[in-house]
């Protein structure tokens, strides 16, 4: 086999038309790679191909006709485990998929292309990545170690562990003609979860394996925050792994000395959690838990954040506030109203991002808040509809206020309007009044003037009713009325 992988080495070289190309291609264990291989002209079909692998001979290989050949290491239980996908063919691609990767598959390969008397050569570096971790599930406090292996493993590479997306180390580790990278941790839940290791040589690749901490894995740390609502149920977690059966578990309020779980020396189940039928203010605080597993003492504190909802009043408004005991890790609240329809189908109305709020409709309001690793949990009140009908009914008599003063002003400046209108009327009607006046008296004084002048007198006579009209000259004016008796009395005894 050997000798057949440098035969194919040395045509690359000595073949007229033939060319060799390398390239790197690195592989999770257990995936599937890919190394690719192209034909060099335009026209690449039929053409015969051949596949192999450093040390390891013939992989596979394709003549012209069609017939295909498989090396006795790459079929397992009848199954090949590499192929060439003959719908590539016509493109000119012929690379080579290798199932199931192994550690073993790691190495150079070759691809040789003949197609007439042309020939195209590449040969592919094969890197298999693997994460191991151990022991799997190590106790709670046990040390244990991981291990980033790259085989084959390059000179110059580097690598850098990740624990659930954080770098483990500042700065990555150059493990220069080293088999590998090893670390080796206390296990705690500090370093349980994801394990990444990042290789970096000509480009970078990373894999991944889980570690689990096997003790308390609820709450998964120290200092764990649970949220619960005034008034409602909850339950405070303390969750021993499944395989895992404590003794004397106890759990305590800290800092008053309160327990409520008595300590059993029998513990069958891995659950020790301590359930709460209603939650009140004075619930709130911090908790200790603890059971002994395999003669060693495994201990878990958390705290219980109790969340309410404050009415108050403002000037006529009702106000609602979503108030926690301790919100250092609340980062936005929203607020939902919730109504229900004939059918009690319920429906949210549109959500509002404030700690405190105004509602302007009655019913179901909700207060959910958020965290850095999204939501932590809620409470909700039932406001009286009542309230928020007050609260609207001041509104409409408020302006009813600004209406009433409003017409108020109008009828007034009508008022003053009409009373200076009037003012004016009652001095033009002075004018006018003394000007008839004034014209009325000249024209009595005529009238008087001219009725003295033409002033007739009618006498009566004694005896006879017949009158005789005495007329009065202007000569006659200066007479005194005694004269003109006695004249008219002449006049008379004349007549008769």
């Amino acid at each position: 086999m050997f000798l057949e992988g440098f035969v194919t080495g040395m045509i690359f070289f000595l073949t007229p038309g033939g060319r060799c190309e390398e390239m790197e291609v690195i592989a999770e264990m257990g995936s599937k790679a890919v190394l690719p291989c192209r034909c060099g002209i335009k026209r690449c079909d039929p053409a015969a191909i051949t596949w192999t692998k450093a040390g390891k001979g013939t992989v596979w290989r394709r003549q012209t006709s069609g017939l295909q050949y498989w090396g006795s290491n790459w079929v397992e239980g009848g199954t090949q485990r590499v192929r060439c996908p003959h719908s590539a063919f016509v493109h000119g691609d012929y690379g080579l998929q290798i199932n199931s990767v192994k550690v073993e598959d790691g190495g150079v390969y070759s691809c040789r292309v003949v197609v007439g008397g042309h020939i195209t050569g590449r040969q592919v570096m094969l890197r298999v990545i693997q994460v191991s971790i151990s022991p799997s599930s190590p106790m709670w406090g046990d040390s244990m170690s991981a291990t980033c292996s790259v085989t084959p493993w390059p000179n110059g590479a580097s690598v850098k562990w990740m624990v659930n997306n954080r770098p483990l180390w500042s700065q990555p580790r150059s493990t220069s003609n080293k088999p590998g990278s090893v670390v080796k941790e206390r296990a705690t839940e500090k370093v349980a979860g994801n394990w990444t290791c990042v290789f970096n040589h000509k480009k970078e690749a990373r894999t991944t394996a889980v570690l689990s901490v096997r003790g308390i894995v609820q709450p998964p740390k120290d200092d764990t925050k649970v949220y619960a609502a005034v008034g409602s149920p909850m339950t405070l977690p303390c969750v021993f792994s499944p395989d895992l059966n404590p003794t004397s578990t106890v759990f305590e309020k800290t800092g008053v000395g309160k327990t409520l779980a008595f300590s059993r020396s029998l513990q069958t189940s891995s659950d020790a959690s301590v359930p709460i039928q209603e939650v009140t203010s004075e619930d709130q605080g911090k908790y200790r838990c603890a059971g002994t597993v395999q003669g060693r003492r495994l201990a878990r504190t958390m705290q219980l954040v109790v969340a309410k909802i404050i009415q108050s009043k403002k000037k006529g408004s009702v106000g609602l506030t979503c108030q926690l005991s301790d919100a250092s890790e609340v980062t936005k609240y929203e607020w939902v109203h919730a109504t229900y329809d004939l059918n009690g189908t319920k429906s949210d109305g549109p959500i509002l991002k404030e700690q405190t709020i105004y509602p302007e409709h009655g019913g179901e309001w909700t207060c959910q808040y958020y965290g850095k690793e999204g939501f932590l949990g809620n409470v909700t009140t039932q406001v009286l509809t009542q309230l928020i009908s007050s609260q609207s009914g001041q509104k409409p008599s408020n302006k009813g206020v600004v209406i009433g003063l409003s017409v108020l002003l109008v009828i007034l400046l009508l008022i003053l309007a009409q009373t200076y209108k009037n003012h004016q009327r009652v001095r033009s009607c002075f004018q006018t009044l003394k000007q008839i006046s004034f014209v009325s008296f000249s024209l009595i004084v005529s009238v008087c003037l001219f009725s003295t002048e033409e002033k007739s007198l009618s006498v009566p006579c004694d005896g006879d009713h017949r009158s005789y009209r005495l007329q009065r000259t202007r000569g006659e004016r200066k007479e005194s009325s005694e004269g003109v008796k006695d004249s008219s009395q002449r006049s008379c005894r004349r007549e008769m």
